[in-house]
């Protein structure tokens, strides 16, 4: 009986992880058009993120956190210069770096598209969801995090 137990158990975790994944994905695609930035590319959202996390940077250091060749981030980082998302100055510990920061119009559009998102998800939240159900959806948001804690 026991087996048979964990056995139903394993197959429950493996259906709700399977359902957890395909819901999170299409949740994420859904804020993602909320907040307006359908046109960057993942990888240039993933360099804008990090230099709002971790402030200014050199394109080589960028590279290595990110994981890539140097002429690779220069290319993703060319068509966020020329679309005025980022911005150089001298590193003033090493003159013959640049140093990559987010422009004020990015500071902007994250700040926006942030806000555009948290006004869509509170607004669907209150008109499609019973206060019951925003109870339950509230232990469900416990859990998930729970999911996630190291």
């Amino acid at each position: 009986m026991s087996d048979q137990v964990s056995s139903s158990q394993a197959e429950r975790a493996s259906a709700l992880a399977a359902e957890i994944r395909a819901i999170s994905g299409k949740f994420k695609r859904k804020l993602r058009e909320q907040g307006g930035q359908n046109d960057l590319r993942p990888s240039q959202v993933s360099v804008l993120l990090r230099l709002e996390r971790d402030g200014p940077s050199a394109v080589s250091s960028l590279a290595r956190a990110e994981g890539m060749r140097p002429q690779s981030m220069s290319a993703i980082i060319t068509s966020l210069l020329e679309a005025g998302l980022v911005s150089g100055f001298p590193d003033p510990d090493d003159g013959r770096q640049t140093l990559m920061s987010l422009s004020r119009k990015c500071q902007k559009l994250l700040k926006d598209g942030r806000a555009a998102r948290q006004d869509w998800l509170t607004a669907t939240i209150q008109k499609k969801l019973s206060s019951q159900e925003q109870e339950k959806l509230a232990a469900a948001v416990n859990l998930l995090a729970r999911l996630i804690e190291d």
